[in-house]
């Protein structure tokens, strides 16, 4: 495509008024617009014609907008596409993001909004231009990832999560237990996307005085408050061209968290005691070691601002359920203390390791490190020995483990059980309701993690969130 020559797009939207209204937005813009205002349509002009980019709403009224997304998926060259979607159905653009959307927008939108994404999807170029997955500028192996150690399935779900959602614009949100790698999770996502080279900023919601947080996002100006005795940047406006990470974030004001939404949803800000606004380009990235959603339930965290934020969802697992990534782990940072505390350790004895292995970790990699710190300070040796273990990860694990549980002599051999009563038609239940449970039980099993149930279930995560669209909407 030479400078000055006009890009070719093509809009799918079925609403006249809707297509128009973005016409409009783009008038200035060198591209030539073709409108689709059904699926088939789409299909057609697909085949017939060569697009730089694709604007597709979901909801079409002849199929829907995810068989054109999966179609174009599959095909080694394919235009970036964009995502249209209503507030209601934002949890089947996830879906759309798994299967290649390069971004997403949520009606209502402003032309502003409409212009970046499109102009960053035909930037990236189309989809074989783009690196393959895991080629991000960091080199990795079955048990790295970023700044991440670990082989576990749960943990490359993660990798593969942050490897998909890393090229686009849209928010990543992520979930864990407190010492899981949040911030890892977000420092992965940065460095793995194009904004690499610009600036990242992290911001802990829960650890800034409430008086305080808002100059610290948006930044002050002299004389705004007591102790204002200079202009100040916020982290907003230093992380433009970056990533803003917003730690702990269902710890913030519910006043704050207004003004946070109009910037999610503009870009546009103003600093504590300016009235002029400022717009920035930015991409955020969120976590929480709360249940975002029964914040929101509770009153504690806007609905609206959640369904903002949470676009990409990544379920960091807590240390527990990793099995073996325990070890590599600790390995890790046995090798990293014992050359700082210039120590001989080289590695765990069998019953360390079981031990290790046994805990429950409910502080996760944080308690984790503090141990083997800890360790490499107060001793030394060829190896981790359990009695250097703390007291409450050694327990269990001295001479005699594995011996036979005593009985008690006057113990009563139990009752066989009942048995089964046999079924009627008493015992038959619509399908509808078993499936919705069978659903429900494995979201709940899976703690909230979508595509992990609807791998366990055998069906697209796009399936489970229409029915659950379909739940809501009664």
């Amino acid at each position: 495509m030479t400078a000055g020559e006009r890009q070719p797009v093509l809009l799918v939207e079925d609403s006249r008024s809707l297509a128009r209204a973005y016409e409009l937005y783009l008038e200035k813009e060198p591209y030539d617009l073709t409108l689709a205002e059904t699926g088939r349509q789409a299909l057609e002009a697909l085949d017939a014609h060569e697009f730089e980019a694709v604007l597709l709403d979901l909801r079409l009224p002849d199929m829907d907008g995810m068989e054109i997304l999966e179609r174009l998926h599959r095909q080694p060259s394919a235009p970036r596409v964009v995502v249209i979607t209503a507030h209601g159905s934002i949890n089947v653009a996830v879906e759309a993001m798994r299967l290649g959307a390069f971004d997403f927008l949520v009606k209502p939108f402003n032309n502003e909004r409409l212009i970046g994404a499109l102009r960053s999807a035909l930037k990236a170029g189309r989809s074989q231009d783009i690196a393959p997955e895991g080629d991000a500028g960091e080199p990795e192996s079955d048990e790295r990832f970023y700044s991440f150690i670990g082989a576990s399935g749960a943990m490359h779900t993660v990798y593969k999560t942050i490897r998909m959602a890393a090229p686009s614009k849209a928010t990543v949100f992520v979930v864990g237990e407190s010492g899981t790698g949040k911030e890892l999770a977000a420092e992965a996502v940065h460095a793995a996307s194009p904004r690499s080279k610009g600036p990242m900023v992290a911001i802990n919601c829960a650890a800034i005085p409430k008086g305080l947080i808002e100059s610290e996002i948006f930044g002050h100006v002299r004389g705004s408050f007591t102790g204002a005795v200079q202009d100040r940047e916020g982290a907003a406006a230093r992380a433009h061209g970056g990533t803003l990470f917003l730690d702990e974030i269902c710890e913030m004001d519910l006043d704050l968290q207004t003004k946070l939404l109009r910037f999610v949803q503009t870009g546009a800000f103003e600093r504590v005691g300016d009235n002029r606004s400022r717009s920035v380009d930015v991409r955020f990235v969120c976590a929480t070691n709360k249940d975002p959603m029964e914040a929101v339930q509770q009153g504690r965290f806007r609905e609206d601002l959640f369904y903002r934020l949470h676009v990409i969802p990544v379920q960091m697992p807590p240390l527990r359920e990793r099995g073996d990534d325990i070890m590599l782990i600790a390995t890790n940072f046995l090798a990293q203390y014992t050359k700082e505390e210039k120590k001989s350790f080289s590695g765990f004895s069998a019953e360390a390791a079981a031990a290790l292995q046994a805990h429950r970790w409910p502080g996760n990699i944080r308690e984790l490190q503090n141990v083997i710190r800890s360790i490499t300070v107060l001793y030394d040796g060829d190896r981790v020995e359990l009695d250097m273990l703390p007291p409450n990860i050694n327990a269990g694990y001295g001479p005699g483990v594995g011996a036979a549980p005593s009985v008690t002599p006057s113990a009563q051999p139990e009752a066989a059980p009942a048995p089964p009563r046999p079924k009627t038609e008493a015992d038959i239940r619509p399908l509808e309701t078993v499936e919705r449970e069978a659903i429900e039980d494995a979201i709940g099993i899976c703690h909230g993690n979508i595509a992990k149930a609807a791998s366990l279930l055998g069906v697209s995560p796009s399936t489970i969130y229409r029915k659950k669209q379909a739940w809501e909407n009664g």
